[in-house]
């Protein structure tokens, strides 16, 4: 199978996931004597969770792009695994609404909101690096592949965000805001191209 129909679905559910982001910033209430730009203020969590998930769904189609762009084929597992990466995509929406709802109060209420969204970026960061693992591992999908030490050099760079949200989740019981904070800057990190594996190089140094 070509990948074309494989990246029209997935574009649609990431835009669709992307889309449904937008629905938890909703206009304040302001109460007797309170200020418009106050009450906007007040509403801080539900700015920085739709931030942070905004950046994240975005690499994560950047990355998912740069991915099948090198794809010359798309077989049984590789559609399943693409699956999967979509169901806990798709699910980010979700423990957006709940930080945007807790964050701003703090406590324990906070701390879990934060866990339960680093959790989520770990298991989806699980199922993206199980995806690139299944394209690079052999030259089947690719149509070629360079030396082995340059497919693990570019896996560890593309997986380095499994490290990074696990040690988010255990921050997230320490301090909520550092934790997507956290978030943040690894979608910064994967903005950048993380998923392309170099061509391989002949020995008259022709790639």
């Amino acid at each position: 199978m070509t990948t074309s129909r494989l990246e029209a679905f997935s574009d649609g559910v990431l835009a669709i996931a992307i889309t449904l982001l937008v629905f938890e910033l909703r206009p304040p209430e302001i109460h007797l004597g309170e200020r418009l730009a106050h009450a906007l203020w007040q509403q801080w969590p539900s700015y920085v969770a739709y931030l942070v998930s905004f950046l994240t769904i975005g690499v994560i189609w950047l990355n998912h792009h740069r991915v099948f762009t090198q794809v010359v084929r798309v077989d049984g597992p590789l559609l399943l695994l693409n699956l999967n990466l979509l169901l806990w995509t798709g699910l980010i929406p979700f423990p957006t609404a709940v930080v945007a709802e807790h964050l701003g109060g703090g406590g324990e209420a906070a701390r879990t909101a934060a866990a339960l969204y680093c959790g989520v970026l770990l298991v989806m960061s699980l199922a993206f690096g199980a995806l690139f693992a299944w394209v690079t591992h052999t030259d089947r999908l690719l149509g070629r592949l360079p030396p082995p030490g340059v497919v693990r050099a570019a896996r560890r760079r593309f997986m380095l965000g499994l490290v990074v949200y696990a040690a988010a989740l255990a921050l997230s019981w320490v301090s909520a805001p550092a934790a997507l904070v956290l978030c943040g800057l690894m979608a910064l990190y994967y903005a950048f191209d993380q998923a392309s594996v170099p061509a391989a190089v002949e020995p008259a140094g022709r790639s």
